[in-house]
């Protein structure tokens, strides 16, 4: 099955509607190693799962969301630990080259843009 890891890592299962979820049940989810999840625990604030009997993990629903969010910022986009992290802690979405990625197309501005570039191109 040396496909089935790939598959795993592009295509993440949906999160159950359970309350909460164990370190493993979360590792499944997001296609991560219970190793990872800890060390991501003391790296970005936002995660805080509940810790019970024995010192074990539960994670919530918002949690695990958290977790796929950072593992698309880190796995995906190429982002490091410290740039994921400012992302989550400003909301705001950068390139790692620093400039910013707009949110919301405006059509006709990148219309207007295109024509300009296209006319400009033209001229030389």
């Amino acid at each position: 099955m040396p496909g089935t890891q790939d598959n795993a890592l592009t295509e993440l299962p949906p999160i159950p509607g359970k309350r909460y979820f164990t370190i493993g049940e979360v590792s499944e989810l997001c296609a991560v190693k219970p190793h990872v999840l800890r060390y991501w625990e003391q790296e970005f604030v936002q995660l805080k799962p509940v810790k019970r009997r024995g010192n074990r993990r539960y994670y919530q629903h918002h949690e695990v969301v958290l977790i796929r969010r950072i593992r698309g910022l880190l796995y995906e986009k190429g982002f490091t630990i410290s740039g994921a992290r400012a992302i989550l802690e400003t909301g705001t979405s950068t390139r790692p080259s620093g400039t910013s990625i707009p949110t919301k197309l405006d059509l006709p501005t990148v219309k207007r843009e295109l024509e300009d570039l296209v006319a400009y191109l033209k001229a030389d």
